[in-house]
């Protein structure tokens, strides 16, 4: 069996801890519809910890021939994307806003580490994440768009966007077929399995990590649907900026509640994971 392509193998050998990522009690508040822009932020934060080590170690290895054919920096790299809407949902000084969990820089140091150590596992992530994220595509971006009340113009929706990609469809048959084409053997490909479901593990922590964080504002009083500033330039009316989760916790009992609980987003949110990923499941829409 292990003969087969690696990308079918991948998809096969994370379907049980996709399916733990899907039932985890963030996601699963989702799917109540007990979701904030604030906690959208969060993710969007964690995202981009997660992108910024991940190509941070592509760069490193774009040569290297475990890694080199799948290099599509152009084509699918995120950071600069959610650089972008960071400041949107932050302003200039997001930077210094954005809350950065222990699960989070678990993630982050996992990537380091095998990007310096195992770089023939760097593939693992790559897959789930790249291709998780473009299968989404414009259909996410619409219904983030419509959910969260973005302009039409695009702010806040850079992460769906991806410019170098004219075809998805076309554009993921050549990413799987540069995969499927890696050289490696058969105790190399078991171990880039074991990644794939560890990537998926890692995501899980980060959903429960945020769960975390809204749980202890219920317990200290605070509120967890929280307005955030929304800086659309066909709105008349402007917002607060959305507190920081942690250290800037004690200032959320000053905003205002917002509930954004519209189905739209609990189906994107749930695309998108592995959000995250928004973040797990798009891996098998692939």
């Amino acid at each position: 069996s292990m003969l087969r392509d690696l990308s079918e193998l991948m998809k096969e050998a994370t379907k049980e801890v996709h399916e733990q990522a899907e039932n985890t009690p963030f996601m699963k508040n989702f799917q109540k519809g007990q979701v904030s822009l604030h906690e959208f932020k969060m993710v969007t934060a964690s995202l981009y910890f997660i992108y910024s080590a991940l190509e941070e170690e592509i760069e490193h290895n774009k040569n290297n021939p475990v890694y080199a054919p799948v290099y599509f920096p152009s084509e699918l790299h995120r950071k600069a994307a959610l650089e972008k809407d960071l400041e949107y949902f932050y302003g200039s000084n997001w930077k210094e806003e954005i809350p950065c969990p222990e699960a989070t820089q678990k993630y982050v140091e996992r990537l380091h580490y095998v990007g310096r150590k195992h770089p023939e596992l760097l593939v693992a992530h790559a897959y789930t994440r790249y291709l998780g994220d473009l299968s989404g595509g414009q259909v996410l971006k619409k219904i983030a768009q419509k959910a969260l009340q973005l302009p039409s113009t695009g702010e806040g929706l850079a992460f769906f966007t991806f410019d170098g990609v004219s075809n998805a469809t076309k554009f993921k048959q050549l990413y799987r077929s540069r995969m499927n084409a890696l050289e490696m053997d058969v105790a190399t490909k078991k171990r880039v399995l074991e990644e794939a479901k560890k990537a998926f593990l890692l995501n899980i922590q980060v959903f429960e990590a945020l769960q975390e964080l809204v749980s202890e504002s219920q317990e200290n009083g605070h509120p967890v649907q929280l307005k955030a500033e929304l800086r659309t330039r066909n709105a008349n009316k402007s917002y607060e900026h959305g507190p920081v989760p942690g250290k800037e916790r004690e200032r959320t009992n000053t905003r205002q509640t917002e509930t954004l609980s519209n189905t739209p987003l609990i189906r994107w949110i749930l695309a998108l994971s592995f959000l995250v990923t928004t973040v797990a499941v798009g891996l098998f829409a692939m």
